[in-house]
C-alpha cells in the first residue's frame, strides 16, 4: 500500500474512532425547543453572562486592540427587552463571575496596561454589585492576581479557581497573552468578613473553563490548559470535583467535546456546557455543543444543537431557560478589524417548560 493510500485510510478510521466516542460517550437527547429572543443592542465578544433576580446580566466585551468594552447589559425576560446599566467600574475582560441572593461579585480579569503597547494585564479587583440600585462597591482584592477563572458560590463562601496569570519571575514589561500560562490556583472569598482564605489548588491547572456547583461540591469542566491565548492552549475534557467538607479534590467522567471558552449553567441538578472554541493550523472554528452533566448518576446528556456556534458567550439559565448571548462565531481572523461577534440571542427551553 502507498503512503497516501495508508494515510488515507488511517484519517478515515480516526474519523470513526472519534464519531464512536462521541455517540458512545454521551446519551442524545434532540427533542428540545429553541427560541429566539431580543438580540443584545450591542454584540461582542468575550461576553460574561449570569442570572440574578429572574433577569440575565451581561458583562464585558472587548473590541479591536484589546480594548476592553465594560458594557453591562440587563435583560428581562417578562418583557424581551434589553437595558444598559451603569458601566463595569473598570475596563476589564475575562472577568469570573458569581451571584449570591441577588448580587453579583465579580473576581480578576485582564486589563490593558496605563502606557505602552496593549497587552494583557492580570488584575486582583474584587467587586460587589448590585442590579437593583445598579450600583458598585469594591471587595477585599483577589490574593493572586488573574484571568479567566471560575466563581463558584457554596455556602457563604465564593471559591475562585483557576485562570491564567504571568509566569513566576517574569521581568519583561510587555508579553504577548501567549505567554501568560494556565494556573490552579484555589482561593476562598467569605462574603460575611470579607476575607480570603487558601484552598487546595486545583489539580489540573486550566483557563475558560465551565464550571457550577450541585450538592454543595464544584465542578470545574473543559477550559484549556497550556496558554490563556487558544492558538497557543490545547482543548481539553477533564472534569474535576472539589469537596468543600474534605478540601479534596478527584476526578469525574470527562465532557464528550473537548473545548474551551464556553457558556454555562445549572439547572435540574446538572451543569449545561454551551458553544465554545477550537483552534487548529488551518481550523479556526466554534461549536454548536451543548452538553450536560449529572453528577449524581457521573454522566453525560447530549442536547439539541446552539442554531449558531460561537465561543465567548454569556450564558445561564432563568427558570428552565438557557439563554445564550452573543459571542464570535468564529476563533479569531487574519486580518486585523475583521468582525465576527452576533448580537444573536438563543434560549434552550429544557423540560418543554
Amino acid at each position: 500500500m502507498s503512503i497516501s493510500k495508508s494515510r488515507a485510510v488511517q484519517t478515515r478510521w480516526n474519523i470513526a474512532v472519534l464519531l464512536l466516542g462521541w455517540l458512545f460517550n454521551a446519551s442524545l437527547t434532540f427533542a428540545e425547543e429553541w427560541k429566539s429572543a431580543a438580540p443584545m443592542p450591542k454584540g461582542a465578544e468575550e461576553v460574561y453572562g449570569i442570572a440574578a433576580g429572574g433577569k440575565l446580566y451581561v458583562f464585558g466585551g472587548l473590541g479591536l486592540g484589546w480594548k476592553p468594552m465594560g458594557m453591562v447589559m440587563e435583560y428581562d425576560p417578562d418583557t424581551d427587552r434589553w437595558t444598559r446599566k451603569r458601566d463595569m467600574p473598570r475596563g476589564l475582560h475575562h472577568v469570573a463571575l458569581a451571584e449570591v441572593k441577588g448580587r453579583i461579585y465579580m473576581f480578576g480579569g485582564f486589563t490593558l496596561p496605563e502606557k505602552g503597547e496593549a497587552m494583557w494585564v492580570p488584575v486582583n479587583q474584587a467587586w460587589e454589585y448590585d442590579p437593583k440600585t445598579d450600583v458598585w462597591r469594591s471587595v477585599a482584592p483577589l490574593p493572586a492576581a488573574r484571568g479567566s477563572a471560575n466563581a463558584i458560590h457554596v455556602n457563604g463562601r465564593i471559591h475562585v479557581i483557576g485562570g491564567a496569570a504571568f509566569p513566576a519571575g517574569l521581568k519583561e514589561e510587555w508579553v504577548h497573552p501567549s505567554r501568560i500560562i494556565a494556573v490552579g490556583t484555589h482561593e476562598v472569598y467569605d462574603l460575611a468578613s470579607n476575607s480570603w482564605t487558601k484552598a487546595a489548588d486545583m489539580p489540573t491547572p486550566r483557563n475558560h473553563a465551565a464550571g457550577g456547583a450541585v450538592d454543595n461540591r464544584i465542578y470545574i469542566i473543559g477550559g484549556r490548559i497550556g496558554s490563556v491565548f487558544i492558538p497557543n492552549a490545547f482543548n481539553i475534557d477533564l472534569v474535576e470535583e472539589y469537596d468543600p467538607a474534605t478540601d479534596q479534590w478527584r476526578l469525574r467522567a470527562p465532557m464528550p467535546t473537548q473545548r474551551s471558552a464556553t457558556a454555562w449553567g445549572v439547572y435540574g441538578g446538572n451543569i449545561y456546557v454551551a458553544g465554545g472554541e477550537i483552534r487548529h493550523r488551518d481550523i479556526w472554528g466554534t461549536y454548536t455543543a451543548v452538553e450536560a452533566f449529572d453528577p449524581r448518576s457521573n454522566s453525560w446528556k447530549r442536547h439539541s444543537p446552539m442554531p449558531m456556534p460561537r465561543h465567548g458567550l454569556a450564558g445561564d439559565f432563568i427558570g428552565s431557560h438557557f439563554h445564550l448571548v452573543s459571542g464570535s462565531v468564529q476563533s479569531g481572523t487574519n486580518a486585523p478589524g475583521l468582525v465576527t461577534n452576533t448580537d444573536r440571542h438563543d434560549v434552550l427551553v429544557v423540560d418543554g417548560k
